[in-house]
């Protein structure tokens, strides 16, 4: 079982930062949490990926967020608990959406997906 909290998000002005947070946790499937990050759904439901980080530390970028956004892992590389950050800094209004927690075992797998967080960015 695996489970994604998620905390922080909220509202900020154009050009500001904000930081989410998601406790990942997975009881009986360790492998589940290979890969967590974060992702946003399109208008037409697919997936956007926002940062990824694996468990040896292979990081991907969302071409969107590439320079401005910041991902890192805290927590034993092989327990089943682990805490990610996601910095975000220079925000704009095309920013804001839903971000949502996921973990996957491998980056083609249909991932684990958290409750999500609204980031709402105003100008």
């Amino acid at each position: 079982q695996v489970q994604l909290v998620e905390s922080g998000g909220g509202s900020v002005q154009v050009g500001g930062s904000l930081t989410l947070s998601c406790s990942a946790s997975a009881t009986g499937s360790p492998f589940s949490t290979n890969i967590i990050g974060w992702h946003r759904r399109t208008r037409g439901n697919e997936r956007e990926l926002i940062a990824t980080v694996s468990r040896p530390g292979t990081i991907r970028y969302g071409d969107s967020v590439q320079g401005r956004f910041t991902i890192s892992r805290d927590g034993p590389r092989d327990g089943p608990r682990n805490t990610v950050t996601l910095q975000m800094t220079d925000l704009t209004e095309e920013d804001t959406g839903v971000y949502y927690c996921t973990s996957s075992r491998f980056s083609t797998d249909e991932p684990y997906w958290g409750q999500g967080t609204q980031v709402t960015v105003f100008s």
